[in-house]
C-alpha cells in the first residue's frame, strides 16, 4: 500500500531539494533515514523510483518547523541523502538550500511578511547556528520578478542575502578543529599531504592543488573521469575525517561522514574557461576553489563551502590565506573562481594582535525559488 506525504521542491541556489514540515513526519511509523531514502529513491544511480535528482546537489532534503519559544522564526534540518548508498548524513549544513528556507517559512506563513524586505531568523540544528535570510518583498508580497544571476544557474532571480551568525565551531566547535592553521598528514597510496582544516559554517580541508598533481583549475568532468583522482582525494579527504574524529578507520569515510569534511582544492587566480565556456579572467577573482560533494567533483560550490574560504582567507598560516590575493581584505570582500563562475561575499571579523581571528558573521548571496507543491507516494 502506497503511503503519502506533503512535500515541496525548492531550488536553493545551485542546489534543489524536498522540503518536508517536521510535524508531518511525526506521524509516520518508519525510522526517519529510510524515509527519506524511499522519498529520494535512493539507492540507485538514476533514483528513478523517488524525487532525486541522480546528483549529489539535487538529492537533499529540509525539514521545517516553526519555533514557538526561541528568538528564531524557522528551524531547519539539512539532510544529505546518498544517491547509490542507504545512507543519509545530517552531518553539516547544505547553504545554497538554506537560501530557499526564508522563502518556504514565508509561503507557509510561519513569518509575518514585512515590506520592502522579509528578514527570516533561521535556526539550523545539524550546526546549532543562525542564518539570517532578508528576502525581498516589496509592498509585503513575494515575488520571484527580481533581477539577480548567480553562476551555475540559467537565467534571473531573487536576491537572498544570508547573513551566517558566529558561525565558527559549526560541527567541531572550533574555527580550528587540530588547533593548527595547517597540518601535515601521512595519507594512505599517497604520502603526506598538507591540509588545513577550518570548520565555519561547514567543516572543510584544504589542499594547494599544486601539490597532489592538479593545477586547481580543472574542469567537473576531468575530475569525475578519472577514477583513481577520485580515490586519491577521498583517502586525502577521509584522513581529514579521520584526524577530526569522525570516524574510526579510513575504509569508513565514504559511509560514515560522506559529506563532511568537504575536500576543497585551491589554487592561485588565473585565467580558466569554466563549464559554459565563458572565460574568467585572474582579475575578475582572488582564489580559486575546486570542491568535492559526496565523492564526485561539485558542479559548482557549495554555499557554506565559499563562507568558510571567506574565513579561512583571512586565517594567517591557512593554505588559503596563502594563496588569495592580499587586497581583497582591504574590504572583507572576496570572489572566489569555481567551476561554473564566480561567487563573492563578505566577512566581518576581528584579528588580535597574535594573529587569533573571530568570525562575527559570513555573507553571501543566493537566488531560490519553489518548484512544486504536492504529494509524495512512497511504499
Amino acid at each position: 500500500m502506497l503511503r503519502e506525504l506533503k512535500c515541496s521542491i525548492y531550488r536553493g541556489g545551485t542546489s534543489k531539494g524536498v522540503f518536508l514540515l517536521e510535524e508531518d513526519l511525526k506521524n509516520l511509523p518508519d525510522d526517519l533515514d529510510q524515509v527519506l531514502l524511499k522519498v529520494m529513491g535512493s539507492p540507485d544511480i538514476r533514483q528513478i523510483d523517488g524525487l532525486g535528482g541522480a546528483v549529489s546537489t539535487t538529492s537533499k532534503v529540509a525539514i521545517i518547523s516553526k519555533e514557538l519559544n526561541e528568538p528564531w522564526d524557522v528551524n531547519y534540518t539539512f539532510a544529505q541523502v546518498s544517491v547509490d548508498k542507504p545512507v543519509v548524513s545530517y552531518a553539516g549544513n547544505c547553504g545554497n538550500i538554506s537560501s530557499a528556507v526564508g522563502i518556504f517559512a514565508i509561503e507557509n506563513k510561519m513569518v509575518e511578511i514585512q515590506d520592502p524586505v522579509t528578514i527570516v531568523k533561521v535556526y539550523n540544528t545539524n550546526t546549532k547556528k543562525v542564518i539570517e535570510e532578508s528576502v525581498p518583498t516589496p509592498n509585503g508580497e513575494l515575488i520571484y520578478s527580481e533581477d539577480f544571476k548567480i553562476a551555475g544557474v540559467p537565467g534571473k532571480g531573487l536576491k537572498i542575502d544570508l547573513t551566517f551568525v558566529n558561525p565558527a565551531g559549526s560541527l567541531t566547535g572550533k574555527l580550528l578543529p587540530t588547533g593548527n592553521s595547517s597540518d601535515v598528514f601521512s595519507v594512505e597510496g599517497v604520502g603526506d599531504v598538507e591540509m588545513s582544516i577550518v570548520d565555519a559554517s561547514n567543516p572543510l580541508v584544504y589542499v594547494d592543488a599544486r601539490e597532489i598533481g592538479l593545477t586547481g583549475y580543472e574542469k567537473v568532468s576531468e575530475i569525475d573521469g578519472d577514477q583513481a583522482l577520485l580515490e586519491k582525494l577521498e583517502r586525502i579527504r577521509g584522513t581529514a575525517a579521520l584526524k577530526m574524529g569522525l570516524i574510526k578507520n579510513l575504509e569508513d569515510s565514504s559511509t560514515i561522514s560522506p559529506g563532511v569534511p568537504k575536500l576543497t582544492l585551491v589554487a592561485p587566480s588565473k585565467v580558466y574557461e569554466d563549464a559554459s565556456g565563458n572565460i574568467i579572467s585572474e582579475l575578475d577573482y582572488d582564489l580559486s576553489i575546486r570542491m568535492m560533494s559526496m565523492q564526485k567533483a561539485h558542479k559548482s560550490i557549495a554555499l557554506t563551502g565559499a563562507l568558510c574560504t571567506l574565513a579561512a582567507s583571512v586565517i594567517p598560516g591557512t593554505i588559503p590565506n596563502r594563496l588569495v590575493k592580499k587586497h581583497a581584505a582591504e574590504n572583507n570582500t572576496y570572489t572566489l573562481g569555481h567551476s561554473s563562475g564566480t561567487i563573492s561575499g563578505c566577512i566581518d571579523y576581528e584579528k588580535s594582535e597574535d594573529g587569533t581571528v573571530e568570525v562575527h558573521s559570513v555573507t553571501s548571496y543566493r537566488t531560490a525559488r519553489k518548484i512544486l507543491t504536492g504529494t509524495v507516494f512512497f511504499n
